[in-house]
C-alpha cells in the first residue's frame, strides 16, 4: 500500500477480409482521438482474429471495444488520472506476483512498462471512452494489453506475440471488479486529497505573506 500511495502521487470476425472491414470501421471513429495509423497487425482473442493498428500497443479486446462502443469522442475519453492509476496498480501487482511465482524477468519488464503508463508516457495507447461496461473491464484490458506488449518489446519480442500475456501475466490474480474500483476511487481519491492538501498549504502561505 505504501508503494501504491507513493506511486500515485507522481464481435467476432471470421476472415481476414471481415477483420479488415471491422477494423476500418473502428478506426473511422477513433481517428478523432488519435493519429491515423499506417498499417495493421493481426491479434487474436477468444472471438478470433482482429486487425489492430500496427503502431499501437493495445490488443484485440481494446480494438473490439473501440468498434462495439462506437460513440463519444476525445472529450469523453477515459480520464488520464485513471489511466495513470492503472499503471501504478499493475506495477504493484507485478511486484507482489514475483513473490508468488511470476518469472522475475517478466515481472520486472511489466513493472517497467507499468511505470511508463503511470508517468503518462503511453497515453496515446489508451483510446477508450467512458462508455463501456460498468465494471471497467475494457479499460482494465486496455491496460493489460498495453503493458503486456510494451513489456514484450522491452524483452526483445514482437508486439502482439503474447510473450508477455495480458491475462496470465499482467492481470494475474486480478479482476476488473477489483482493479477498476481501486483506480477510480481509492488511488484517485488519494491523489486529489493530496493535491487539495498542497493547495491548502499554498493558500495558507499566501495569506501569511499578505
Amino acid at each position: 500500500m505504501a508503494m501504491m500511495i507513493d506511486a500515485s502521487r507522481r464481435l467476432a470476425t471470421r476472415s481476414k477480409s471481415a477483420s479488415a472491414a471491422a477494423a476500418a470501421a473502428g478506426l473511422l471513429r477513433s481517428a478523432l482521438i488519435r493519429s491515423i495509423s499506417t498499417g495493421f497487425r493481426e491479434e487474436r482473442d477468444t472471438f478470433g482474429p482482429i486487425l489492430v493498428p500496427s503502431d499501437k500497443l493495445w490488443g484485440a479486446q481494446t480494438q473490439r471495444s473501440l468498434q462495439n462502443f462506437d460513440i463519444g469522442g476525445e472529450r469523453e475519453q477515459m480520464p488520464e488520472p485513471i489511466i495513470r492509476a492503472f499503471g501504478v496498480l499493475k506495477k504493484c501487482a507485478a511486484k507482489v506476483n514475483m513473490e508468488y511465482g511470476l518469472d522475475p524477468s517478466v515481472g520486472k519488464a511489466i513493472m517497467q512498462a507499468a511505470e511508463e503508463v503511470a508517468e503518462g508516457k503511453l497515453n496515446d495507447h489508451f483510446p477508450l471512452v467512458i462508455w463501456q461496461t460498468g465494471s471497467g473491464t475494457q479499460s482494465n484490458m486496455n491496460a493489460n494489453e498495453v503493458i503486456a506488449n510494451r513489456a514484450a518489446e522491452i524483452l526483445g519480442h514482437k508486439c502482439g506475440g503474447k510473450f508477455v500475456h495480458p491475462n496470465d501475466h499482467v492481470n494475474r490474480s486480478q479482476s476488473s471488479n477489483d482493479t477498476f474500483p481501486t483506480v477510480s476511487l481509492h488511488l484517485n481519491a488519494h491523489c486529489y486529497c493530496y493535491f487539495l492538501h498542497l493547495n491548502k498549504a499554498y493558500l495558507g502561505a499566501a495569506f501569511a505573506d499578505s
